[in-house]
């Protein structure tokens, strides 16, 4: 049994192992988003000061760390085609595997970190986010960037996304499972519950690393004792010429000149904006705006199909995907934001349904979009290699440099959203719970009766007016992004032209 079950794990299709990662970092990053700000507020009682400070250092560093990591990992690719300079696809998705078999694991020991007390509560708060924060930077960082080495063409892409998102919505149920053992005055189930999900985490980790290793190990091996010869007669005749290695200055100034890549980078840090906003405002969304007209149960059924219905509408989307390309999508999506947004802007705040549908459909769209964006940057990887004539794809590069730009997004968010609020309403958010990270729902006060209707009006407003600047904002910068159609065509011809017989090495997709 056991010998059967090896040997059906190890001819499983290299897109459904790649996109099981998804599923060993998603149980656990839902549990932590959902529980890391109550259990050091409400467990470990940090003092105020000390969650400030440690969140302004985290922000600063979940910045710097992707470019930081990404250029560490991939500065090596960044010179330009050299003869007996090439590297080979398998030694690069190798070099990426291996660095998340390692990785891989940290992560999931980083992520028992939080749940036992170990030092003083400020301390451990910063270090917990930063070690976690730097594994977790270092997991997505090569998995994105598998996708832009594992395929070339849309349709492969689009078949390993799909993946993801079918595994990322079963790594929501965590989610769902946790609320079981939740209990701030017990927290012993809780902590067994994060161990079980950790060692699971750990043994996919290893478990799939080790069959993707095992099958380009083989790619890589026969590639190399075919071209050792030639490369042997090569350097005898030739002395190699020495390899010109790109600066970060240099770097830097490639990108600057990219217009797609700069186009694409201002649509999606509006992007990471309005998806950190829907996450953010969704409680205050339902207090103000619903509590009054729906169950508890009504309100809790709302909050969970917001996390698990984005990764299975994602499914859907691929498919759209592969008939209509990325690019379609995209746009067509930002367009539905804006439908929607302007009929519940003009049906108003007292229709009831529509705006249950609204707020729902709000945070899903939002968030499956940002999914369908990393097939963009795996593009932007393909047009970097062509204009820069690179050896290999810089892949956790550029992706690193996308999260260092549109990172800022997630700040901008809760300052934009309650700015707007208070200078609409008078109304000052985190005037009741200022350590939370999330708006909270407590109990109206008698002496704010009065500032109810301002404070509904003000958040019906702000759930409409925000989606419609951000989908126009959006619609004017994708307008002028110019990687689609022919020259989409174009540049993929020109990167397999470039990296000639390397598609054959990933067949098992």
């Amino acid at each position: 049994m056991g010998l059967r079950l090896l040997a059906c794990l190890f001819h499983l299709p290299t897109a459904v192992i790649y996109g099981s990662l998804s599923l060993f970092v998603s149980i656990l990053h839902n549990v932590f988003l959902l529980y890391y700000v109550d259990t050091f507020v409400s467990v470990y009682k940090i003092d105020k000061l000390s969650f400030w400070i440690g969140e302004t250092v985290f922000l600063i560093w979940n910045s710097l760390n992707d470019p930081l990591f990404g250029w560490l990992s991939d500065r090596v690719f960044l010179s330009t085609q050299q003869p007996g300079a090439e590297i080979s696809s398998p030694e690069v998705i190798l070099k990426r595997l291996r660095a998340l078999s390692h990785n891989g694991p940290l992560f999931a020991i980083s992520f028992l970190a939080f749940w036992v007390a170990w030092a003083h509560p400020g301390l451990q708060f910063l270090l917990c986010l930063c070690m976690y924060d730097s594994f977790l930077t270092m997991v997505d960082l090569h998995h994105n960037a598998l996708l832009a080495d594992l395929a070339v063409s849309a349709k492969d892409r689009t078949s390993l996304n799909f993946y993801c998102s079918l595994f990322s919505a079963i790594g929501s149920l965590s989610v769902f499972m946790s609320y079981a053992v939740w209990n701030k005055e017990d927290f012993f189930a809780f902590r067994i519950f994060c161990v079980v999900l950790a060692t699971c985490s750990i043994v996919g980790f290893t478990l799939s690393t080790q069959l993707l290793r095992q099958r380009f190990e083989a790619d890589g091996k026969a590639k190399w004792e075919q071209e050792s010869t030639l490369k042997e007669l090569y350097i005898e005749k030739l002395s190699v010429p020495q390899e010109k290695r790109i600066t970060l200055a240099e770097y830097l100034q490639q990108l600057s000149r990219h217009r797609n890549f700069l186009w694409f980078v201002c649509m999606n840090l509006v992007q990471v904006f309005h998806c950190h906003f829907n996450s953010n405002f969704f409680p205050l969304f339902l207090e103000h705006l619903l509590s009054d007209q729906i169950s508890v149960s009504t309100g809790s059924f709302l909050l969970g199909v917001s996390y698990i219905a984005p990764h299975l509408n994602n499914l859907y989307f691929l498919s759209l995907c592969r008939r209509c390309g990325v690019y379609a999508v995209v746009r067509g999506l930002f367009f539905l934001k804006l439908a929607l947004s302007i009929v519940m802007l003009l049906a108003g705040p007292d229709q009831v349904y529509l705006l249950c549908i609204f707020i729902a459909s709000n945070r899903v769209f939002t968030e499956g979009t940002c999914k369908l964006l990393n097939l963009v940057v795996t593009d932007l990887v393909d047009e970097d290699l062509v204009l820069n004539r690179r050896k290999q794809a810089a892949s956790a590069l550029l992706f690193g440099m996308v999260a260092l730009v549109t990172k800022p997004g997630q700040t901008f968010a809760p300052l934009i959203g309650t700015w707007l609020l208070c200078a609409y309403t008078g109304y000052d958010i985190f005037q009741r719970n200022p350590l939370s990270n999330v708006v909270s729902a407590q109990p109206k006060l008698e002496s704010a009766a009065a500032l109810e209707p301002t404070l509904r009006q003000g958040c019906f407003y702000l759930l409409v007016l925000v989606p419609i600047t951000c989908a126009l904002l959006q619609l004017l910068s994708w307008s002028q992004f110019s990687l689609h159609g022919k020259r989409l065509q174009m540049v993929k011809a020109q990167r397999q032209s470039l990296t000639q017989g390397q598609a054959s090495e990933v067949k098992t997709i």
